[in-house]
């Protein structure tokens, strides 16, 4: 008998223990909820729902979600308390139900924004004109070959009697230069050289004559008086 009535007590203060707990949450959940901290009071009051199931919980977490502006979740809540309260008044129901229009009517202006915000399109850079290639020009001394000078790599060249051999497309070929006299060879295949010794002998064969005749004066050619 003493321990059945000892259980009783020890579970009396069990409970008491826990309704001041609880009591002691739900305090602080008005508080934070008064002052505005809706987040925190969200929180405590989901913490106390677990714990005890009671259906008044639903109806404050959906203020909570009504006051952070979160209107399907405040109206999930709300609908919740309706079902599950069993003995509410028509004033509670008509509040709880103006609650809902309020969020709903909310939810309608959110998304007719969304709809309404433009959206950002990224700037699209011009597209450049494509420029012609230019023909390259060729350097000093070279010339570019027409396209089609020669065949196809392994095909055997087909070209007419007697044409030259030409370059493939774009290829640079040296133009030809004037052969230059060769100042090779002898000394005496070289037409300056009997000039030289023509005059050497002419003026060798005029000094004999004017000293073999004993005067400075040359001779006067025929026919002609010499003073």
């Amino acid at each position: 008998m003493l321990g059945a009535v000892l259980v009783m007590v020890l579970a009396f203060a069990g409970t008491a223990h826990a309704e001041r707990a609880a009591d002691h949450e739900d305090q602080k959940a008005v508080q934070a909820f008064a002052a505005g901290r809706y987040d925190e009071a969200l929180e405590l009051y989901a913490a106390l729902y677990s714990n005890s199931f009671n259906p008044i919980y639903l109806r404050n977490i959906g203020r909570c979600y009504q006051k952070l502006k979160q209107p399907d979740k405040a109206i999930d809540k709300f609908r919740d308390y309706l079902e599950k309260a069993k003995k509410l008044t028509p004033d509670e129901k008509a509040q709880i139900n103006g609650y809902i229009k309020e969020m709903e009517a909310l939810r309608d202006e959110q998304a007719g924004k969304q709809q309404a915000t433009p959206a950002v399109v990224a700037p699209v850079a011009p597209v450049q004109p494509i420029q012609p290639a230019q023909p390259e020009v060729p350097p000093p001394g070279y010339t570019a070959q027409p396209a089609g000078a020669y065949p196809a790599s392994g095909a055997p060249a087909a070209y007419p009697p007697g044409a030259d051999q030409q370059q493939p497309s774009g290829a640079l070929v040296a133009q030809p230069t004037q052969p230059q006299p060769d100042s090779s060879g002898p000394v005496y295949t070289k037409w300056w050289f009997w000039t030289i010794i023509g005059a050497v002998v002419v003026g060798g064969v005029v000094t004999a004559v004017v000293l073999s005749s004993g005067t400075s004066k040359p001779p006067c050619p025929l026919g002609v008086i010499c003073p």
